[in-house]
């Protein structure tokens, strides 16, 4: 009996000690820099390198497990595909750090080229456009936002991207092609949100016509899909209004897909937006279901915190942000979610704004209640007032609010970087289960 006890006792230790050897994502010890040119430190040396990653609050996560294992299959086989999409406001909007972690990722592994996914004709809405591609059209439109024109004061039913192109013209033209970058996805599938129930208006494809194989409608959620026979990387549209008494045109995004594998990288922007923004957006959810995200980067909370401490309600906040969490869980219970805190700022360019130590907290709340991750912008900054040291350096404007281009460049830099940190948690992770 006591035989039995001691070898029974032994093995509990052996276990608990093979426990303890796993590498937890919670005890990852992370290097300053992963494929960062290390003289940045001579460089911007009040930059804290060493918080640059995802930190965990347990040892695993399991949507984090889903991604990567879902990521690693793809560059093993080159088949699949994983959406990614970062949303936020002005920082995103122009799309400027975002692309360049879009490039990096569709770039990494040879073969696996990805999609481009969401895109919406901002230089058409008469709003800044990102620079990677471009919109082009003869017809004169407006261009509505959520921020500047309130679905409640306007009758918008707004999708994802907060945004809206209409055009009263009985024939409207319209034209896509990317513009200033390496990455060029061509895509054989496109998919206009547009009027919901019966779309009043033809499509006419010109020269391309030839390529098309079928075109479908789905007058419920308010889009049509365009099949082509063969990958093209720019698209020219003709609509031809079906009666004199159709209503006019409304156009709330496209997504360019194609049959390649890799990743889709879709960012989501607009100027002014916070979490309060995207919940008034009602076709928000069903969209989003309709091109699930893998990933989800929630980038928002400048905007929420750009006001006095006394105005800004850390439970609203949380409330708010708990809320667009879960409309991407609805679309896929798997996603992994990044919570990024904003970046140090100053409201009114006067004065410091406490607020996002603020969100900062909430952040790391909802993250470990939810088991996901956190990329800390304001502490990679410095905490508060860093805005300020940032500015001095020329890698913030003047408002302290936004990144010159050389700082929303070097942003790119630490987010990929905190992206290749996390697939080595990860792979490390994985080896400490096997041995």
């Amino acid at each position: 009996m006591k035989l039995f006890f001691y070898i029974s006792l032994s093995l509990i230790q052996i276990s608990v000690l093979a426990q303890d050897t796993v590498i937890g994502l919670s005890d990852y010890v992370f290097p300053d820099f992963r494929t960062m040119d290390t003289s940045l430190r001579r460089t911007y040396p009040f930059v804290k390198y060493e918080v640059n990653n995802y930190k965990f609050h347990s040892k695993e996560s399991k949507n984090f497990s889903v991604f990567y294992e879902k990521l690693m299959n793809i560059v093993s086989t080159k088949k699949g595909k994983l959406n990614i999409y970062h949303i936020g406001g002005s920082h995103i909007q122009a799309d400027i750090y975002t692309h360049d972690v879009r490039t990096n990722l569709q770039t990494k592994w040879p073969e696996l080229t990805g999609e481009r996914g969401w895109v919406f004709p901002f230089d058409l809405a008469q709003t800044n456009n990102p620079g990677n591609y471009e919109f082009s059209s003869p017809n004169k439109w407006r261009g509505l936002r959520s921020v500047n024109h309130k679905p409640s004061k306007y009758g918008i039913d707004y999708g994802l991207l907060g945004a809206m192109i209409t055009c009263p013209d009985s024939v409207i033209t319209i034209k896509f092609e990317y513009d200033r970058t390496i990455v060029k996805p061509p895509f054989n599938h496109v998919r206009i949100f547009h009027n919901i129930g019966d779309f009043p208006y033809w499509m006419h494809f010109g020269g391309d016509e030839l390529l098309v194989m079928n075109v479908t409608n789905n007058p419920e959620l308010g889009y049509s899909d365009i099949y082509l026979t063969d990958a093209i990387d720019s698209l020219n549209i003709q609509f031809q209004r079906k009666g004199a008494l159709a209503p006019e045109l409304e156009i709330y995004g496209f997504i360019l897909m194609n049959d390649d594998p890799g990743i889709s990288f879709t960012s989501i922007g607009i100027n002014g937006a916070g979490l309060y923004t995207y919940l008034g957006n009602k076709r928000f959810g069903e969209q989003l279901k309709s091109y699930p995200p893998d990933f989800f980067a929630f980038a928002v909370g400048t905007n929420d915190g750009n006001t006095t401490f006394a105005k800004f309600n850390p439970e609203v906040y949380k409330r708010n942000l708990e809320k667009v969490m879960q409309m991407a869980l609805r679309a896929n219970p798997d996603c992994a979610l990044l919570l990024t805190v904003p970046n140090d700022s100053y409201y009114r360019r006067r004065y410091l704004n406490k607020n996002i130590a603020r969100e900062r907290k909430v952040i790391r709340e909802l993250a470990e209640e939810y088991n996901m991750a956190v990329w800390d912008m304001y502490g990679i900054m410095g905490e508060l007032g860093s805005s300020k040291t940032w500015k001095i350096n020329k890698l913030m404007r003047s408002d302290m609010i936004h990144f010159t281009h050389d700082g929303y460049h070097f942003k790119g830099d630490l987010y990929y970087d905190a992206f290749l940190k996390y697939m080595d948690q990860m792979e490390q992770q994985e080896q400490s289960l096997n041995n």
